[in-house]
C-alpha cells in the first residue's frame, strides 16, 4: 500500500512550487530566437533615433504636389523622350506626392540628361565584353515660393550581355532609365538631408 502522504512515481514533475513551468520547457528553434531579436531591435533602434520615412523628410522641401519638365538632350533626343513617363513615375514613388502642372504644383523640377556613358566591366576568356556599367548624369533644377535650386547626380546601373553582342536599343534604354532612377535617388537623399537641416536653399 501506498501512504497519503506520499504521490505516485512520476507524479507532479514538470512544474516547479506556485505552478510555473521552468524555462526549459520552453524550447524554440534557434533562428526563431534570432530572428525575434533582430526584429526587436531593429524597432528599438529606428524608435530612439527618431527614425522618419524618406518622404516624411522630403514633403516639407517639396510641399504637396509637385510639376516636372523633361528637357530634351541634343545628344540622346530618343533616351529622352522615353525617360520622361519613367522619371515621373519614379518621382511620384519617391517623393509620395501627387504630380500635376507647373501653375498649381508648389514646387517645380527642370529635369536634364546632361550626359550617359557605357563602361565595359568584364571581358570572357576571349576578350569579348560581357558586362557593362551604364552612367547617367542629371542636372535638376529645383524651385519652390521662387527660388531655384540646381543639383548635379549620377546613377549607374550594370548589366550583362552575349560574347560578341551588340548593346541593342532596348538594352540601351533600360539601362538609361535604371541609371537615370538611381540618379534620381541620389537627388532624393540630398532633399531629404536638406529637410533633416531645415536648410533648403542656403548651401
Amino acid at each position: 500500500m501506498i501512504s497519503a502522504g506520499r504521490r505516485k512515481k512520476g507524479e507532479g514533475r514538470g512544474k516547479k512550487a506556485g505552478g510555473f513551468l521552468p524555462l526549459s520547457a520552453f524550447r524554440f528553434p534557434l533562428p526563431v530566437l534570432l530572428s525575434f531579436f533582430i526584429v526587436n531591435f531593429s524597432l528599438f533602434i529606428l524608435t530612439a533615433c527618431g527614425y522618419r520615412p524618406t518622404s516624411h523628410v522630403v514633403k516639407p522641401v517639396l510641399e504637396e504636389s509637385v510639376s516636372t519638365q523633361i528637357v530634351i538632350s541634343m545628344r540622346d533626343p530618343d533616351n529622352t523622350v522615353l525617360l520622361k513617363d519613367a522619371l515621373n513615375e519614379a518621382v511620384v514613388n519617391r517623393f509620395r506626392t501627387k504630380l500635376t502642372d507647373e501653375k498649381h504644383a508648389a514646387t517645380h523640377l527642370t529635369i536634364a540628361l546632361r550626359d550617359t556613358k557605357f563602361d565595359p566591366l568584364r571581358y570572357d576568356r576571349n576578350g569579348y565584353i560581357i558586362a557593362y556599367r551604364a552612367i547617367v548624369w542629371l542636372d535638376i533644377d529645383r524651385t519652390t515660393g521662387g527660388k531655384t535650386k540646381r543639383y548635379h547626380v549620377k546613377g549607374t546601373y550594370q548589366f550583362t550581355i552575349e560574347p560578341n553582342a551588340i548593346i541593342t536599343d532596348i538594352i540601351r534604354y533600360d539601362a538609361i532609365r535604371y541609371g537615370a532612377q538611381k540618379a534620381l535617388d541620389s537627388f532624393v537623399a540630398q532633399v531629404a538631408a536638406e529637410g533633416t537641416r531645415g536648410n533648403a536653399y542656403n548651401e
